[in-house]
């Protein structure tokens, strides 16, 4: 007689045959742990992103390869899961699902049984627990406790648990009512396949501003090397053109050639030098306008002057300048100009 295998199992291939078939990112996830009322609410919420369907791996084996794909593939995809559920998402790629579903973590307290996940170390602190029994609890399971100031203190650093050792008794219990709860549960991410391409925690865990300034950093880097190098882009181009103008208006300036655009600096610079000339002569050399320019230019100085002063005054008062020699008195602009 041939054996007929349970029409649940044909419908159950068929969903996951559907999910499969539709293509985008496709996941396989450990849902080990995790209390039926929480995985309930957790698909609930993530229901109208993401396909979540549980299966055995057999069943998963047989719509993977009615969908013409590896199972070789899929066999890596599993990873170390004890319970694993396949995901579907056309909404998420690989990075943005490993985000997703890590929201979903939350620690538990760790039970009899639970395998410590990394070493867990019990700080010196004031936990704010009122005294009683607990002191005798934490010290029986290593822990040095005792009463201080009205509340249990935990005397010194204390590695409660290391890395893969088996949580016993009341060890569990008693690192949660301080605080610390090692075991996580949640849709925990084993490894993506996309577009041809697997993907595993290890990659897609990336810190994303941090990679966006490093993304930043190499794009500036990568931006000031073509300019330097004159490499001709739409992008350097602007910011070639303009280095290049302002260099030609250098060089223009320096070798006295005149034009539209050097003239107002060259009328500038021998305005300056006029206004510093005239500052040196007696008043009554003046006229009344270059007077009245000269003194509207002493009193924005004087001005500025008296406003450093003002945020300065606490700073330790500097050397006198040395005064300098009188300037030699002319009879008149002629003098100058002979």
């Amino acid at each position: 007689m041939i054996a007929k295998a349970a029409p649940w199992k044909h419908g159950t291939i068929s969903k996951l045959s559907e999910d499969i078939s539709r293509g985008g990112t496709l996941a396989i996830i450990d849902i080990h742990g995790i209390p039926a009322d929480a995985m309930l609410g957790m698909r609930k919420t993530l229901r109208e992103s993401m396909s979540i369907r549980v299966a055995k791996k057999k069943l998963m084996n047989r719509a993977w390869n009615e969908a013409n794909l590896d199972t070789g593939i899929l066999e890596e995809m599993y990873g170390n899961a004890v319970q694993p559920a396949l995901v579907q998402t056309s909404k998420y790629d690989s990075f943005a699902l490993f985000s997703e579903l890590k929201k979903t973590e939350a620690g538990r307290a760790a039970k009899p049984g639970d395998v410590a996940p990394k070493d867990i170390v019990v700080e010196k602190q004031d936990t704010g627990l009122a005294p009683g029994p607990i002191v005798g609890d934490l010290n029986s399971i290593g822990i040095p406790a005792k009463i201080m100031k009205g509340s249990v203190h935990i005397q010194k650093d204390t590695v409660a648990i290391k890395e893969g050792e088996t949580f016993e008794g009341d060890l569990g219990m008693m690192l949660s009512k301080l605080g610390i709860n090692p075991i996580i549960t949640g849709l925990k991410l084993i490894s993506t396949y996309e577009n041809g391409t697997k993907f595993t925690p290890d990659i897609l865990d990336i810190n994303f501003d941090e990679f966006r300034s490093e993304v930043i950093g190499a794009v500036s880097a990568t931006f000031n090397l073509a300019c330097n190098v004159g490499w001709l882009t739409k992008v350097t181009m602007p910011t070639m053109l303009s280095k290049a103008a302002s260099e030609a208006m250098n060089v223009a300036v320096e070798a006295g050639v005149t034009n539209d655009k050097t003239l107002p600096i060259f009328i500038g610079r021998a305005n300056a030098s006029m206004l510093g000339l005239a500052s040196q002569l007696d008043s009554s050399a003046l006229d009344d306008e270059l007077a009245s320019i000269l003194g509207a230019a002493a009193t924005a100085a004087a001005a500025e002057s008296t406003s450093v002063v003002e945020e300065t005054e606490s700073a330790p008062a500097e050397a006198e300048e040395e005064e300098e020699d009188e300037p030699e008195e002319f009879g008149g602009l002629g003098d100058l100009f002979g």
